[in-house]
């Protein structure tokens, strides 16, 4: 009985030692805040699930594994602070990586700076996101954009594109510039106007319309009578799809693009069932040599969900990799470790170089992403336009616009 009671004993110190060990084991937690039942939703999901696999199967983070943990924060604020809720205090993750409204993310920011929990945003556009960081450190630290591009940078990157497209290989100065009553939009269409202006542009008309938009007719009407020539459009949760549909049936007396959100999906214009040809819209990357990590990105993401990735994808994937990097670096989980390492963050990802600003928002152009304004073209087949040098295929005119 002595032997078996002193056995008992040193089991249990022996466990009493081994716990601490057991513990520091756990999975690290990826919490992923996104709209479940959207297309950018699902492909957050999907290339986090690539990015977890490629970093489990080189033995994790500090020995530890990832794992991810999905709240669904739809396109409605309270639902979505909800899902920070969620994700922080009952699943206890240790990062957050996800978003895609603005209005949403907007409101969640308070939240994820109570729970001092690293956000790398890679849905929401609005500079005012990142704008807290820099009015606001020391409650704001944990927010970061891995992507996309915020709504100034984009203005002046669809501003170079009418300047060096619209305007000066199409010849085309009259223009109407439409977009959708979303803060991201309100945010961009300003600063879109007045670059258009600047580069030479004549801008006959500025309009907003409501998301929930079903019939396009008075507004192309509209644009039609002001004169102009090429239609910009920007837009995320309108219709595309309706919008593609009408132009395409009215055969609107201009081609249209700009930023069309829906119109990144691989399989858009098969939806559409082929109205989209000729519509340019932006995109973040395409299956491209952009980096060394954008065709094999592509690749197995198309492998994996028989889908073509939307711009979610580029950024939950790079997210993972420059997280893991940062806690490698950091040699801990510590929050202020982590934000220090990730601030020094240069990671070549899928559209491009990796590199945060004071306000932790992804810088644009030069090495990093930039937009690429690609065009449906015959059979649904889509071709890089614009800029010049990254051009696969020239600029074709809708069909019944064909001089």
């Amino acid at each position: 009985m002595k032997r078996i009671a002193g056995f008992a004993a040193a089991l249990a110190v022996i466990s009493a030692w081994a716990v601490p060990g057991a513990a520091q084991q756990k999975p690290i937690r990826i919490g992923v805040p996104t709209a479940m039942q959207l297309q950018v939703g699902r492909d957050t999901q999907d290339a986090l699930k690539i990015a977890i696999d490629d970093v489990n199967a080189k033995g994790g983070v500090l020995g530890r594994k990832l794992e991810m943990v999905v709240a669904d924060e739809t396109e409605n604020p309270e639902t979505g602070i909800s899902a920070i809720k969620k994700l922080t205090a009952d699943d206890k993750v240790d990062v957050l990586i996800g978003g895609y409204t603005s209005g949403v993310t907007l409101a969640q920011l308070p939240h994820i700076s109570s729970a001092k929990t690293i956000y790398l945003g890679v849905g929401a556009a609005s500079p005012s996101i990142t704008a807290k960081v820099k009015q606001d450190y020391d409650n704001y630290k944990y927010v970061f954009r891995v992507g996309p591009l915020n709504a100034a940078h984009q203005a002046r990157q669809v501003t170079n594109f009418i300047s060096g497209f619209v305007k000066g290989e199409l010849g085309i100065s009259k223009i109407a510039i439409v977009g959708e009553n979303a803060k991201w939009v309100q945010d961009l269409v300003p600063l879109l106007k007045k670059g258009a202006t600047e580069a030479g542009a004549d801008v006959r008309v500025t309009e907003f319309f409501d998301t929930q938009t079903s019939d396009f007719s008075p507004l192309l009407s509209k644009v039609k009578d002001s004169g102009a020539q090429y239609l910009v459009v920007i837009l995320s949760h309108a219709s595309s799809d309706v919008f593609a549909k009408q132009w395409y049936d009215a055969r609107f007396p201009m081609p249209y693009g700009g930023i069309d959100v829906k119109s990144m999906d691989g399989d858009f214009c098969e939806r559409v069932g082929g109205k989209s040809v000729g519509e340019m819209a932006a995109n973040f990357a395409v299956r491209a040599p952009l980096t060394p990590k954008t065709i094999p990105f592509f690749d197995e993401f198309k492998k994996r969900t028989g889908r073509s990735p939307v711009y979610t994808a580029f950024g939950a994937y790079d997210a993972v990799h420059i997280y893991a990097e940062a806690v490698g670096r950091a040699k801990s989980l510590d929050t202020d470790a982590v934000i220090k390492e990730l601030e020094k963050t240069s990671y070549v990802g899928v559209p491009g170089t990796i590199e945060f600003d004071d306000m932790h928002d992804v810088k644009a152009g030069g090495k990093g992403p930039s937009l690429l304004f690609a065009q449906w073209q015959d059979k649904c087949d889509r071709q890089v336009v614009f800029p010049k040098e990254l051009r696969t295929k020239d600029f074709v005119n809708p069909s019944w616009l064909k001089k």
